[in-house]
C-alpha cells in the first residue's frame, strides 16, 4: 500500500479473545504513544475488535473497548496481529478473511510471536521464512510445511510480512518498523524512553535452553561490550577482547556465546553495520570516512560488508532514509547524536 503524502501512517492491531498482555501492550506503546517531542507526524493508531465497540477480554485481568472492527484492518497501512491465546486451535475465520484481505490490498503484515500462526493459516506465510517464540517453533512448522520457520532469529523482515520471536522481541521488531519509516533518530529517541537498545544483536539462540551463567562466572562480559562500542574505528580481535575480559579466548568465545548467541566478531560486525547506519542517516560525511569510524576500513570494504548485511548499497540506503526525512520534517543531517545504550543492556 502506497503511503499518502500528508496522510499519517494507520497502524491496526487485530484483538483476539484471551490475547497475551505484553504482545498487545508493546505495539500500544511503540505506535499509539503520541511523541510531540519528537516533531514528526505519527501514526495513526487503532485496536480493532472482531466487531467495532464490542468489549474483548484479554489474558486474566484486563478487557479492550474500541470503536474499531476488523473491517479497519482491512483499510490500514500496516496490520499488527500480536500473540494468539491458543497456537493449537483454529484462529477466527474473520480474522482470517480480514487479514488476507488487508494484504491483498498492500497493507504490511506483522505478527508478533505466536501470532504468526494467524497469518500463517491465513496462507501469507507460504514459500516464506518466518519468525515465532522458540517453544512454538516446532508446531508452526508442523502444522504448516509450506512455511520456512526459522527458531533463531529475533525478527525476519520479508518486505510486505514481517514476523517476530516470542514477547521482548516484539520490542525489537516494532523499533525496526519505526527505523524504516520515520529514520534512527526516532527509533533511538523511542527505545532510550523504553530503556532497550535500539538494535539489539545476536538472536534467540541466546535464549533456547541455555542457562544463565552465574554472576560470578560471567566475566564481566557487559563492561567489555561497552568497551568494544566505544572502540568501533580500532581494529579489534578476539585475542584483544580476551585479554580486555582478564580470560583466555576459548573462555571468551564460550561466554560471548551465552550472552549474546554469537561470537566476538560477528557481534563487533554488527555493531559496525548498525553504526555506519547512524552516521548515514545523520550526517553528510563521506563513505571513507564513515568507514574509517566504523572500523571498516575504506569505503569498498563498507559498500561490501553493509550490502551483504543491509541488502542494499550505503549510498543508497542514505538517499531512502533523506527521501524520509523530508516526508516527515524530520530535522536535517547532522543535527542528530549517536544514541548511547547503559552498558548491561548491551549484553541482552
Amino acid at each position: 500500500m502506497t503511503q499518502q503524502p500528508g496522510r499519517p501512517r494507520t497502524v491496526a492491531v487485530a484483538v483476539t479473545d484471551g490475547m497475551p498482555i505484553l504482545e498487545l501492550a508493546v505495539p500500544c506503546h511503540v505506535f499509539g504513544t503520541p511523541r510531540p517531542d519528537l516533531h514528526t507526524p505519527w501514526y495513526d493508531f487503532r485496536l480493532c475488535n472482531p466487531t467495532e465497540g464490542d468489549a474483548v477480554p484479554a489474558r486474566q485481568w484486563f478487557t479492550t473497548h474500541t470503536s474499531h472492527g476488523y473491517q479497519e484492518l482491512v483499510e490500514a497501512d500496516t496490520v499488527i496481529v500480536p500473540a494468539s491465546a491458543d497456537v493449537r486451535g483454529e484462529p477466527p475465520a474473520r480474522l482470517l478473511e480480514a487479514v488476507r484481505e488487508a494484504h491483498d490490498r498492500g497493507a504490511r503484515m506483522v505478527s508478533l510471536c505466536s501470532g504468526a500462526f494467524v497469518l500463517a493459516a491465513a496462507g501469507l506465510l507460504d514459500g516464506r521464512r518466518a519468525a515465532t517464540h522458540w517453544e512454538h517453533a516446532p508446531l508452526l512448522a508442523e502444522r504448516y510445511p509450506a512455511v520456512d520457520v526459522d527458531p533463531t532469529v529475533l525478527y525476519i523482515d520479508d518486505g510486505d510480512i514481517l514476523t517476530s520471536a516470542g514477547s521482548t522481541a516484539g520490542i525489537d521488531l516494532c523499533l525496526h518498523l519505526l527505523r524504516k519509516d520515520l529514520g534512527s533518530r526516532v527509533a533511538g529517541s523511542v527505545a532510550r524512553h523504553l530503556v532497550v537498545p535500539a538494535h539489539r544483536p545476536g538472536g534467540q539462540a541466546q535464549y533456547i535452553e541455555t542457562p544463565v551463567p552465574p554472576a560470578e562466572t560471567d566475566g564481566g562480559l557487559a563492561p567489555l561490550l561497552h568497551w568494544a562500542a566505544e572502540r568501533l574505528h580500532q581494529p579489534l580481535t578476539t585475542p584483544q577482547l580476551a585479554r580486555q575480559a582478564g580470560t583466555s579466548v576459548r573462555t571468551l568465545m564460550r561466554r560471548f556465546h551465552q550472552s549474546t548467541g554469537t561470537t566476538p566478531l560477528r557481534w563487533l560486525q554488527a555493531q559496525r553495520i548498525t553504526r555506519a547506519k547512524e552516521l548515514l542517516e545523520t550526517t553528510d560525511q563521506p563513505m571513507d570516512r564513515i568507514a574509517e569510524q566504523c572500523g571498516l576500513g575504506g569505503a569498498g570494504n563498507l559498500r561490501l560488508h553493509f550490502a551483504r548485511s543491509v541488502g542494499i548499497p550505503p549510498g543508497e540506503y542514505r538517499r531512502a532514509y533523506r527521501a524520509a526525512d523530508s516526508r516527515n520534517g524530520a530535522p536535517a543531517a547532522g543535527s542528530c547524536t549517536k544514541v548511547g545504550y547503559p552498558a548491561d543492556l548491551l549484553r541482552r
